[in-house]
Formats: structure tokens, sequence, C-alpha cells
């Protein structure tokens, strides 16, 4: 199967399924965000804060295209990384893309429970938390849609994963 990439939203399971998966494969991981974050010395939060979106979008993109990535590894992506420059399509062109796709009610219920804050949500919960997805959620689905795959993020496994992605 070689590369294969998880799309989507924050709290949409990219991470999570993305180690299960890659467990299940017997392939490496790789999580975007947190070679990102070794490069930088910086948290995501810590970067964006300080350097602004437009720096971190460049950096996110210049990570995604110079990471060594061995032939079957499975990489999750940061959650606006397919949204920017023409990363959807390296995405496209260099191995299997997955979107895992869940409601933005889930998502909300989902980023409310997180163990980890997410800065963005700061301070927006229920229905505001719920509005602020449905508009990021408008703006970057399209992106997403542009995988080679989607699944329903809801009662998900590693074998539906898998199944999913022998299609291609």
């Amino acid at each position: 199967m070689g590369l294969i990439f998880l799309v989507g939203f924050m709290g949409c399971g990219k991470t999570s399924w993305g180690r299960k998966l890659a467990v299940g494969l017997g392939y490496e991981f790789i999580d975007l965000d947190h070679t990102l974050e070794a490069k930088a010395g910086a948290t995501v939060a810590e970067y964006f804060a300080s350097h602004g979106e437009e720096a971190f979008r460049k950096l996110e993109s210049e990570i995604l295209k110079t990471t060594d990535y061995s032939e079957n590894t499975v990489v999750s992506t940061g959650g606006g990384l397919p949204c920017f420059f023409d990363n959807m399509d390296w995405i496209n062109s260099h191995g299997q893309s997955l979107y895992i796709q869940l409601s933005p009610k889930a998502l909300a219920s989902r980023l409310e429970n997180a163990k980890t804050p997410r800065p963005v949500l700061q301070g927006k919960t229920g229905d505001k938390l719920v509005e602020f997805i449905e508009y990021k959620l408008a703006e970057r689905e399209g992106f997403y849609l542009k995988a080679k795959h989607t699944i329903s993020g809801i009662d998900m496994s590693v074998e539906k994963l898998v199944e999913v992605l022998k299609l291609s």
C-alpha cells in the first residue's frame, strides 16, 4: 500500500487511528504535527502564536514535503495542512489519502472531551463550538474531499480502514 496520509478536521481521530492502522499493517507511523514541533523546538500552538499562521503554514508544508518517509508509513496530518498551497495534490501524488469524516456535532463532542486543549477553540463550548466547526468545515471540506478515500469516523475499525484502502 505504500504511504498512507490521513486527513480531516481536528478531533476526527487522525493520530489515534493512524497509530492503530500502522500497528495493524506493520507500518511506521509519523504524526506531522510532532515532526513539526521537533523541528521548530516549540509546540504547534507556541509556533503559531509567535510566528503567525502564514509562517506556520509554510513550515507545515515544508515538513510535509521534505520528511523522509519510508515506503510503508501511515502519516497523520494537521487539520489545516490539506487546505494550503498544493499540499493535497502533493499528498495524492505521493501516496493514498484517506479523509476521516465526522459531523460538526460529533467533532464538537470529541473536542470538548479531549485530553489536550486546542488553543483555537479556547472559550468555545456547546453551540458556539458547533458553529465554529461548521464554519471551518465549510472552508476545509472541499480540500478534504480531494482525498482518494473517505470513511465515516463513526464506528471505525482498523479492518474497515484497511478494506477502504485496498479498494484502490
